[in-house]
């Protein structure tokens, strides 16, 4: 699905012109990192699995825990408010597991902008195998949250940077985002397989960094503090009207927080410095100057 929109002042659309991709884009992060893309006016490809008419069907038991009777967001609800903040949105079904789809996803990019400028590798699976139970020794985790963690989840990054290196190293240009979570290097404690992940996701866009610098194009991982996102505001049964009301989600940011860090990296005409790094949402706050949607500069995450 295609949705366009009237663009405002020109001054305020630092992204127009720019083409991204950002996957697992129906809710959560994905969802802000896409809000914040479409305000700075890019174009943005926004990829899930869960439609209006046919929703992800893998979060049954998430859905019971968080007593919600349907999944929230989906990659239509997405690219709609991309075009309501100023950008063009695009939905695109795309299964981030199947290497095909992938592929078709980026050739279909390249065939109709002739460009990719940012990729935001967010696709993840960890959601689909949680029993309610995140602090836990080692030994009593499910083996299934390696499934979720690793092959539908740092496995679907790899596989969308391979498709989309290419033409960014043709060009000469572009920034490859990994969405992770990391506090300086400690340990993650009370959950192992997720700490695992999160580390290999650091790494990987570490290890990208690497062989994408020479070419120009740049690659970070940028770590959020504690989002609000759909799951976590059902969880505490409330909503993004009424969290206050709630002293537990005192630190916690919204996802557009996190998009904003995301636009703000994407505008950085500088951005090869950063490359190989793992920054946190509220470092780059201070760095861009940007506030979360209540005005608040919501200070880096800490274990």
């Amino acid at each position: 699905m295609t949705t366009n929109h009237s663009t405002p002042d020109a001054a305020h659309r630092p992204l127009a012109g720019r083409v991204a991709v950002v996957t697992g884009a129906s809710r959560g992060a994905g969802r802000g990192i896409a809000q914040e893309l479409g305000a700075a006016g890019a174009t943005v490809y926004v990829t899930g699995r869960s439609t209006r008419a046919r929703p992800a069907d893998s979060y049954g038991q998430l859905l019971a825990l968080s007593e919600l009777a349907a999944l929230p967001g989906t990659i239509d609800d997405t690219a709609d408010e991309v075009a309501r903040l100023g950008g063009r949105g695009i939905a695109v079904v795309c299964d981030h597991t199947q290497e095909d789809e992938v592929a078709a996803l980026f050739a279909r990019v390249e065939r109709e902008q002739g460009r990719l400028d940012l990729l935001v590798n967010n696709a993840w699976g960890g959601h689909e195998t949680f029993t309610g139970v995140f602090e836990a020794p080692f030994w009593e985790h499910p083996l299934s949250n390696w499934d979720s963690m690793f092959d539908r989840g740092v496995r679907n990054h790899l596989v969308a940077s391979r498709c989309a290196a290419p033409g960014m190293v043709a060009r000469k240009q572009g920034l490859i985002v990994t969405t992770t979570f990391w506090d300086r290097g400690h340990y993650l404690r009370g959950n192992l397989f997720y700490d695992l992940a999160k580390a290999a996701m650091t790494r990987l866009a570490f290890g990208i960094a690497q062989e994408l610098q020479p070419h120009g194009v740049a690659s970070v991982a940028v770590s959020p503090g504690w989002m609000r996102t759909e799951f976590v505001l059902a969880g505490h049964k409330t909503d993004e009207a009424h969290w206050q009301e709630r002293p537990a989600l005192a630190r916690t940011e919204s996802p557009r927080y996190l998009g904003r860090a995301v636009a703000a990296l994407a505008g950085d005409a500088q951005v090869l410095d950063k490359t190989g790094q793992v920054l946190r949402v509220g470092d780059l706050a201070r760095a861009y100057g940007f506030t979360d949607i209540d005005g608040r500069q919501v200070e880096p995450f800490e274990m």
